[in-house]
């Protein structure tokens, strides 16, 4: 009975395959692979090396579209007008600070960081100063650098060596002058205290200058009115003193110097002497102080020389003074002067 069932259900099972079999046979197309390759000549007959090459070359054109989409979104967040920190004007300007706005506009003359030597102080600064003659320096240069007549010399505590017969022929007088302070730097590189007497017209071109002059560290020798020389202009070069004031000719000559009116000065003159060249054909050139001589030949280069390059030269020259190393009948390279 078991037997019966069990053949039973292997010719149901087997009567169901051969029925599948038919069915798939007239349903499905029969297609062999080489019906498939004769449909399919482009994938059928390819070689693996091109086909590699048609998926690189995909592979890039996408990697390129990618790119340029990422360029694109970039500089478009760059240059987006909506973004706040693009192109605002007003962002940069609070990290920038505008010539003048926390500043003290200054010319060059004032402004210590235009100096090689910026280390100037407020009570240095005040050093630099000029004002009216006082009774005590009236007294000090009375009858010495400032002339008086023979008649007053008698009242004098010192004996005068400056005199004239008559008063009224003094083209200067005390209120046309003026006392200077300044602070310089000796030939030791120690800094020391100066005084001068000058006109009022160029008293402060002389502060100026001199302000200059202490913060760059120029030597000068010495800076001592002439008056401590006795008003011996000689003895005052041969010192190598700078001074200004004196009332007294030219060197040499009878005519009234610059000096006489307080509108010039002499800067280290011994290294910077006053030089007539021979007009009487001995070959012998005036050269003042004596022992200078050395220091007329301006071809040679030693220390303390005034010359084009100097600044001295350069400062008195942009506040409208003369050299005496300009002129041609003789040759003054200590001098400068300022026509009031």
């Amino acid at each position: 009975m078991d037997l019966k069932k069990i053949i039973k259900s292997i010719g149901m099972i087997a009567c169901i395959i051969i029925l599948c079999t038919v069915i798939v046979k007239y349903t499905i197309p029969n297609e062999t692979l080489l019906d498939y390759a004769n449909e399919n000549p482009e994938l059928a007959y390819a070689s693996p090396e091109a086909s590699a090459l048609d998926q690189n070359s995909e592979a890039e054109d996408l990697t390129s579209i990618e790119k340029a989409n990422e360029n694109k979104t970039t500089n478009e967040s760059i240059s987006d007008p909506k973004d706040t920190n693009a192109g605002d004007t007003n962002v940069k300007e609070t990290n920038t600070v505008k010539p003048g706005n926390n500043m003290t506009d200054v010319s060059p003359s004032e402004n210590p960081e235009n100096t090689a030597n910026s280390t100037t102080s407020v009570a240095a600064v005040d050093s630099f100063c000029y004002e009216e003659l006082t009774d005590e320096v009236k007294a000090r240069i009375t009858g010495i650098s400032y002339p008086i007549t023979e008649e007053e010399a008698d009242s004098l505590a010192i004996p005068a060596v400056n005199l004239v017969s008559d008063p009224a022929t003094l083209q200067i007088s005390y209120d046309d002058l003026r006392y200077l302070k300044v602070l310089y730097y000796d030939f030791d590189g120690n800094v020391q205290e100066g005084e001068l007497i000058c006109n009022v017209s160029i008293a402060e071109d002389l502060k100026e200058i001199f302000y200059e002059l202490y913060r760059n560290q120029y030597p000068i020798q010495s800076i001592r009115l002439i008056d401590d020389y006795n008003g011996d202009d000689t003895a005052s070069m041969e010192a190598n003193n700078t001074s200004c004031f004196n009332y007294r000719v030219v060197d040499g000559t009878t005519s009234l110097s610059k000096h006489a009116l307080g509108c010039a000065i002499d800067i280290n003159p011994f290294y910077n002497p006053y030089v007539v060249f021979d007009k009487t054909g001995n070959g012998q050139d005036y050269i003042s102080p004596k022992g200078s001589e050395i220091y007329a030949d301006r071809s040679k280069e030693f220390a303390y020389k005034i010359d084009e390059q100097d600044l001295c030269y350069r400062l008195f020259k942009g506040h409208g003074f003369t050299w005496g190393g300009d002129w041609n009948s003789c040759k003054d390279y200590q001098h400068f002067q300022k026509t009031p």
